[in-house]
């Protein structure tokens, strides 16, 4: 069963427990890792939400995945304000519905490297999505300077086009107990729910990425995404 609401945009989302091979995950010297990003799009609002939140959990420590959770606003009216929910994330769903020509976005979704969306609760095919993600043609490192977080990268081959450089936080984890709407009286844990999602710039891949942010508090993820969609997801390293 899946919450949806109709709109001008679309988009679709799931839960499952997943291994990846070891080639997915590389570790940097430096300490961040690379993995394939999985975003969950998610609302303390939804009742078919739960067990997906649920495969997050087992995501969120599957290794060679980097999972985000987005918590996003549309369902607040049913009575209970999402805790976690901001209407940036709605816009990033409708986003992706737009770019895959969808016309309604609804919970939960999964989006698999920015390409691949699983419908519902199908942890299979999250674990075929997984499997199917090619290895990165890029390196990138991320490390911690004092108050400043210093981002490289460094492709083997072109890239398909510009691509746009995100950062990420998230809190490892929260237990939250609802007391209204369709899921009052629960008490749920979430995992890995993104505080802050901002673009720091682009990187054409011909000449090595340098950047530097401020690093900020907690698990850090540094992700190289195509446009304009947004697309796919050529890159994505967290640092803890």
């Amino acid at each position: 069963m899946m919450r949806l609401i109709f709109s001008t945009f679309g988009a679709v989302a799931l839960c499952a427990s997943v291994g990846m091979p070891k080639t997915a995950l590389a570790e940097s010297q430096q300490g961040s890792e690379q993995g394939v990003v999985v975003e969950l799009y998610t609302s303390q609002g939804c009742v078919s939400c739960p067990p997906a939140d649920e495969l997050m959990a087992k995501l969120a420590t599957t290794p060679g995945v980097i999972g985000l959770s987005l918590h996003v606003d549309y369902w607040d009216y049913i009575g209970w304000t999402d805790t976690f929910g901001q209407p940036a994330f709605t816009d990033r769903q409708k986003a992706y519905a737009k770019a895959a020509g969808e016309k309604m976005i609804y919970t939960p979704q999964m989006i698999v490297a920015g390409g691949a969306r699983v419908a519902g609760n199908q942890p299979e095919e999250v674990a075929k999505a997984l499997a199917a993600v090619k290895p990165s043609p890029v390196v990138l490192n991320l490390t911690r300077q004092g108050d400043d977080l210093l981002i490289s990268a460094s492709a083997a081959q072109a890239l398909p086009g510009t691509v746009s450089v995100h950062l990420v936080h998230y809190t490892d984890q929260a237990l939250v107990d609802i007391d209204r709407g369709e899921n009052a009286g629960l008490k749920v844990a979430y995992h890995n729910i993104v505080t802050s999602w901002q673009t720091l710039g682009t990187w054409a891949g011909a000449e090595p990425l340098k950047m530097q942010a401020p690093a900020g508090e907690g698990p850090v993820v540094v992700l190289l995404q195509a446009g304009p969609g947004p697309g796919q997801v050529i890159a994505a390293a967290r640092l803890k």
